[in-house]
């Protein structure tokens, strides 16, 4: 039985001559764009490798104890737009920081973008010991094809244990096809990452609708890869001085596929995800408003806090309230400083977007709701007698001021 766990193609060194094709036994190579290209139902049989008279094509095998290769390290892909890092990399870099810590290894980073230096050298700030930089042009727009492809072959060299990315649109896009080409394990949307006694990573990620939590284990491939939400985990704090290593990284674009081209990059408009994962105060509404009408009031009270607008998922069903508003699994995962839910029952779903806020205050009229046993203050009551009580009072306060 082959001991072959992965095979890939140096694309740099393809001529596309074709001999690794007519080699495949089960029609598992084809040319794309003049390079060889292994596709997922590969059976590992390592005929192409022995007769690529280029050595463009290359295996790596199993260690006889382990069952993997040797790989070291944690690397995060720092996600960043219009040169501003985004925020839940901080918070990658933070749990990286005490991974690498625990298992004696180091925390590297990975930038794509344009005019991007800068940005990088930053990082040091947040001890982070290695960061790897592409800068060009032609990474200035997120694209699938050449990001994805510049990372995986970084994750061939350096061969990291563990690659963390931001559940986004772009982590959430890039990721599978990464972890499709390096042959190993995802795991998405994770609230929680840890570490056992072999250093396998413990990545806990809700299950079956947000019902249970599952820890999901990568013991036989390597690198170990997981998409984190943001606002799950604490931000890194920021140090005065660090020693790290900055690593520029050169490529030849004319190698890398692409196949999309970003003509115009259109910015959402009014207060969306943005302002609610990013918003110290959120006051949101359920099913207990009894109608959409009573988002007003919702929003009333919002406005007068200075706080952002959030929702649970029926009321965005039912069509009460756009989706950027909701809550929960499915929806937005956030960490305000005050949460104020005003009629919502509390679903395992729900409390799972937002049970990290530091005051979660309740107001409900059936005192069993489940969203009590978290709440750091509870009202039982009408919501639409309390509410306007508590608009009245916040604004006689700031009279007073």
């Amino acid at each position: 039985m082959s001991n072959i766990i992965n095979i890939r193609v140096t694309t740099e060194k393809c001529s596309g001559c074709g001999l690794c094709i007519k080699s495949c036994p089960f029609n598992c190579i084809a040319l794309v764009d003049g390079v060889a290209f292994i596709q997922e139902s590969c059976r590992l049989c390592g005929a192409c490798v022995s007769v690529c008279e280029r050595e463009a094509i290359v295996s790596e095998s199993k260690n006889e104890k382990t069952g993997t290769i040797k790989y070291s390290g944690i690397l995060i892909f720092v996600e960043q737009r219009k040169n501003v890092i985004a925020p839940v990399v901080f918070e990658l870099i933070d749990k990286g920081r005490e991974l690498a810590d625990r298992l004696g290894e180091k925390l590297e980073c990975v930038i794509l973008g344009k005019d991007v230096k800068q940005q990088a050298e930053e990082l040091f700030h947040y001890r982070v010991d290695r960061i790897h930089v592409y800068d060009s042009p032609f990474l200035e727009e997120f694209r699938d094809d050449p990001y994805s492809e510049l990372l995986v072959c970084l994750i061939q060299e350096i061969k990291p244990s563990i690659f963390l990315l931001g559940a986004t649109s772009e982590g959430r896009s890039i990721a599978p096809r990464i972890a499709t080409r390096l042959r190993t394990g995802l795991t998405a949307d994770c609230t929680g990452l840890e570490t056992d006694s072999e250093g396998n990573l413990l990545q806990t990620r809700p299950a079956f609708g947000g019902n249970i939590m599952a820890t999901i284990e990568c013991r036989n491939t390597r690198p170990q890869i997981a998409t984190v939400r943001y606002k799950v985990m604490k931000k890194a704090e920021r140090v005065s001085a660090y020693k790290g290593e900055l690593v520029c990284r050169d490529f030849d674009e004319k190698s890398i596929r692409n196949r999309t081209w970003v003509k115009k990059v259109a910015e959402a408009q009014g207060k969306g995800e943005a302002s609610l994962t990013e918003a110290n105060i959120i006051v949101s509404g359920g099913k207990g408003l009894g109608n959409p009408e009573g988002f007003k009031l919702v929003k009333e009270l919002a406005d007068v806090l200075g706080g952002a607008v959030g929702a649970s998922r029926i009321t965005v069903d039912e069509g009460w309230i756009p989706y950027p508003h909701q809550v929960g699994l499915s929806g937005r995962t956030v960490r305000p400083k005050l949460y104020i839910a005003c009629g919502i029952s509390g679903s395992v779903q729900h409390l799972a977007g937002m049970q990290t806020s530091d005051i979660v205050v309740a107001i409900n009229k059936d005192p069993s709701a489940p969203i009590f046993r978290i709440a750091d203050y509870g009202i039982v009551g009408d919501l639409y007698e309390v509410i306007p009580e508590i608009i009245k009072l916040v604004r006689e306060l700031k009279e007073q001021k």
